[in-house]
């Protein structure tokens, strides 16, 4: 395994981050546990969360997730040898059986405390914020939604300074956004700087070879303010294991559970991109999954790659990506699809 630091801390994290989204649907406790034994075995110490997991959320798994990795702790003992991630939900009707209301002190203040009661520990590593709470064109969106987005920003103040009461408290160490503009992320930082109060370690956001959305903008953000990427669906929602070729999709893929969200993956140009990304695969010996994960592994504004999978077999494979360093000449062939098919996913 490979090692970072969650910038501008101490903290020692893998490359690879344990994802854990599908454990309570998907995945039995039984399943969860399993992985997790299998992630720490192979080094990865980062795993990530969200109070609204498992997905697609429902009143009846919200929190689901949280409880299994809490039982986990409890079973093993090894709370103090991984570094946790969880997130509070935003707001929207997605998460209306959760809560209403956005990201004002109460609802920051309840969402910890039940993470915490979950997850049966005393404290959370990194603690994000899911989406804002203002209309924002995230989640494949392109167009920014000026007609119904928020007259009113976040409360950037007022959510710090209720983050740090908990920093202060110990049960939060960090704080880190997700799904974030750069706008937003400018002003958290900004304001964490004007007032004294926690600053921003990392964002998480999709980043995948048929959906590089977030260079634009974004990826300056990271490198110049030092605030790291966590890159979620870097397999396109499993579009980039190459299991929808040709118009195939397995019984139990996961995309069937996520039509709105695959479908940003599923287009002509994406198509094209995968088929271009298996013949370099295939021309040096790598598997799809590996070539991806690999790509995202080396890039320089990535501080850990989230990487979960339903099966074993999958989450052994992409772990295995760590060990992988793609030459100059490879990553020149990636570059070439990429200008002819650039960002074929919104």
């Amino acid at each position: 395994m490979k090692y970072t630091t969650l910038p501008n801390t101490d903290v020692k994290v893998s490359k690879i981050c344990l994802g854990t989204m599908t454990w309570g649907r998907q995945n039995t406790e039984a399943e969860g546990h399993e992985q997790m034994d299998y992630a720490l075995e192979q080094g990865v110490n980062f795993f990530d969360t969200a109070e609204l997991y498992s997905v697609p959320a429902t009143p009846e798994t919200y929190g689901a997730t949280e409880k299994i990795i809490g039982s986990w702790f409890k079973k093993t003992g090894n709370r103090e040898k991984v570094v946790l991630a969880s997130k509070i939900a935003g707001g929207g009707d997605y998460t209306a059986h959760i809560r209403t209301g956005g990201f004002n002190r109460k609802n920051i203040s309840e969402a910890i405390e039940g993470s915490l009661k979950r997850l049966q520990t005393d404290y959370i590593d990194l603690y994000q914020l899911h989406w804002p709470d203002r209309g924002v064109n995230c989640f494949g969106v392109r167009d920014y939604p000026y007609k119904t987005s928020a007259k009113e920003a976040e409360k950037h103040l007022e959510i710090l300074e209720t983050l740090n009461d908990f920093v202060k408290q110990g049960k939060i160490k960090h704080v880190g956004l997700s799904n974030e503009t750069p706008w937003g992320t400018m002003k958290y930082l900004q304001t964490a700087e004007q007032h004294g109060l926690p600053r921003m370690v990392t964002i998480q956001n999709s980043y995948s070879l048929i959906h590089r959305g977030y260079e634009v903008g974004m990826s300056e953000v990271s490198m110049r303010e030092n605030i790291g990427l966590l890159a979620y669906s870097p397999l396109a929602q499993g579009v980039l294991t190459g299991k929808y070729i040709d118009g195939k999709t397995p019984e139990g893929a996961r995309g069937t559970l996520f039509p709105r969200f695959i479908a940003r993956y599923k287009n002509e140009g994406s198509e094209k991109a995968v088929l271009e990304y298996q013949k370099i695969a295939n021309k040096h010996g790598l598997t799809l999954t590996e070539l991806s994960l690999a790509y995202i592994n080396q890039l320089p504004f990535v501080t850990s790659n989230i990487i979960g999978a339903t099966k074993m077999s999958q989450l052994k494979e992409n772990i295995n990506s760590i060990n992988i360093e793609l030459s100059d000449a490879i990553l020149e062939e990636i570059e070439a699809v990429h200008k002819v098919i650039p960002n074929p996913a919104p």
